[in-house]
């Protein structure tokens, strides 16, 4: 046989051995993805499940829980129910592999501290150094007790709870007025009907006007149909 014809021949059976080579490796690609994503499942969300129930559904997945020793109180999530987990819900994870979960150990239960006179700040800060929760936080407005502080709480003090409700002070509310145009008005009476009402009213100067009679108010601050409230200060001006 030819030298030609043999190489050419060899040449076939390399080019045949390659392609049959990369073929093989493709398919084991393939092969090797499919058997890790046939392994892989989807971390299902246990948070909030009762740890049976978040045991049943992982053994389902082939996977397994390892629960963590130590419970931590929480008010939102009852006793014995999952309140954290590791990987997250939605994760991709190898079966046989371990989730860790936290479970709650449902709200902390403590002595209610005595918050009475206390701003909402303060007792919010001593509340949750106490470990317990501020619920409802109500509003009231009154002379009688300083603004934003707490004037009645429930439970009452040294009571057994894990929350605690408020009622805060705001402060009296004060009163709104639409300034008057005391121009043309008798000085004298203007001033004394404005004290009455609470505000401060001072005569800041006389003008000497020919054609006004004199104690009339010519010029007034703050103008009519400004807001006021009691308290404010109003100077007026009448002529001489």
């Amino acid at each position: 046989m030819p030298l030609g014809s043999r190489v050419w021949g060899f040449g076939k059976v390399l080019l045949l051995a390659g392609a049959l080579a990369g073929t093989f490796f493709v398919f084991a690609g393939i092969a090797m993805r499919v058997a890790v994503r046939a392994r892989q499942v989807t971390v299902p969300n246990f948070v909030g499940q009762p740890l049976n129930a978040a045991s049943s559904l992982a053994s389902t997945l082939d996977l397994k829980l390892r629960v963590d020793p130590v419970k931590r109180p929480d008010p939102k999530v009852p006793a014995g129910h999952v309140m954290m987990q590791e990987p997250t819900s939605g994760s991709a994870a190898r079966r046989q592999r371990s989730v860790r979960v936290v479970l709650s150990a449902g709200a902390h239960v403590a002595l209610a501290p005595n918050l009475l006179g206390e701003t909402q700040r303060s007792a919010e800060i001593r509340v949750a150094q106490d470990g317990l929760a501020i619920g409802a936080v109500t509003e009231i407005r009154s002379a009688l007790y300083p603004p934003d502080v707490v004037v009645a709480q429930d439970p009452p003090p040294s009571t057994q709870t894990a929350e605690i409700r408020l009622l805060v002070n705001r402060g009296e509310d004060r009163a709104t007025y639409v300034m008057p145009d005391l121009i043309g008005l008798n000085g004298d009476r203007a001033a004394e009907v404005m004290r009455t009402r609470g505000f401060r009213v001072s005569v800041t100067a006389q003008l000497a006007a020919s054609a006004i009679p004199p104690g009339v108010v010519v010029r007034q601050s703050p103008a009519g149909g400004y807001q006021v409230h009691p308290g404010d200060p109003i100077a007026i001006e009448v002529s001489r």
